[in-house]
């Protein structure tokens, strides 16, 4: 059966990076929230479930005892420095490849080559498409060469990337047509888009167009679904928006990877087993739920597939939050496996099987990642 935290190494499908600098008490409870401020007086992060599971969690890697005070683990933090808490952190989530969004930069952070040699394990690019699209549209290309430039940019990324991401629950929301887009509404869109000072895509049809440039280039799709910072319309982040659309790629063999789900996380679960294209995460939910993970997870799988869900930490900012999501996720995944053992739901040769596919098996069949050597 399952020895967690130990094993099985997980394959992180969708993660960013960490902060290569020290923190005070109110930047690091910053990076501990959503939202976009630290909130009213008195009120702390570090009282919430993330607060305490990071307490529990946390403090040994650090040469804490576990539940040490806020202020004692931010000094011993301070005391290590950035570069130390980071390398014990990303080495103490147990991970055996990254799989790096790199489309969120509102500061200097580790880049992927940089959070693998502190994970020792490979780390490969997952790249934003709206970000490619912006681009695009500050270097100033016209309007009727916007869609062939795109189409370029994508054909000619590195060896590194596996996957791209649509933001479009942020901009446009997750209703989007199945269809095609026509080169005459793309380049009207685009038209639009570069007008704007600050080129920012918010247009369902350049969210569309783009997720089809991902297809037609053979790459994995990830959408980001349901909680994010206040900036995500939760009313419009709902998987089910996207039905039309995810038909749409399995016909044409695109797997969509739905990210963090939550509160819509049994709607995923749905989508995943009637539709053959459709995966799953709980990534991001999982280190902010806590001592509630485990709960998340069950429902998670009530439906879904074992063969469609993967494990993700959608950790950014801080280290802390690889190895957070990274323990959080093996115990609740442990604990359910275990208890089916012990109702007779499956054999522990089952339990162990499937673990090692959610863990990592499953990501690296999708997007083609090498096996461990």
């Amino acid at each position: 059966m399952l020895q967690w935290p130990e094993s099985p190494r997980l394959a992180d499908h969708h993660c960013h990076g960490v902060l290569d600098r020290e923190l005070d008490r109110a930047g690091f409870e910053a990076l501990l929230t959503e939202a976009e401020t630290g909130g009213p007086p008195g009120v702390s992060p570090f009282d919430s479930q993330i607060g305490f599971a990071l307490r529990r969690w946390c403090p040994p890697v650090l040469d804490l005892d576990a539940h040490a005070a806020p202020d004692d683990y931010l000094a011993r933090r301070a005391e290590l420095g950035a570069a130390e808490v980071n390398r014990r952190f990303l080495a103490a989530a147990g991970l055996e490849s990254l799989c790096v969004d790199t489309g969120y930069t509102p500061e200097a952070i580790l880049d992927p080559p940089g959070l693998g040699r502190l994970a020792g394990a490979p780390a490969y690019e997952i790249v934003r498409l709206e970000t490619v699209a912006e681009r695009v549209a500050a270097d100033g290309v016209a309007a009727a060469r916007f869609a062939d430039e795109v189409r370029s940019r994508l054909a000619a990324r590195g060896p590194s990337v596996v996957g791209a991401k649509s933001i479009a629950a942020y901009r446009a929301g997750l209703e989007m047509a199945g269809e095609r887009p026509s080169a005459a509404r793309v380049a009207e869109a685009a038209g639009r888009l570069m007008r704007q000072d600050a080129p920012r895509v918010h247009d369902e049809v350049l969210h569309r167009f783009l997720v089809w440039c991902a297809s037609d280039a053979g790459l994995p799709v990830q959408f980001h679904v349901g909680l994010g910072d206040v900036d995500a319309d939760l009313r419009r982040g709902d998987p089910l928006l996207l039905l039309d659309l995810l038909r749409a790629l399995a016909d044409a063999g695109t797997p969509a990877m739905l990210l963090h789900n939550y509160p819509f996380h049994r709607r995923a679960g749905y989508l995943a087993q009637v539709l053959p294209n459709v995966y799953v995460d709980a990534g991001l939910a999982t280190h902010n739920l806590g001592h509630r993970a485990p709960a998340l997870l069950a429902e998670l799988l009530e439906l879904a597939p074992f063969g469609k869900v993967l494990y993700s930490s959608d950790a950014f900012g801080l280290a802390e939050l690889y190895h957070l999501g990274a323990v959080l996720f093996r115990r609740g995944l442990a604990g359910i496996m275990e208890e089916g053992v012990r109702d007779g739901a499956w054999t522990a040769a089952d339990a162990d099987r499937v673990a090692a596919l959610v863990a990592s098996g499953n990501a690296r069949r999708v997007y083609g990642l090498p096996a461990p050597g």
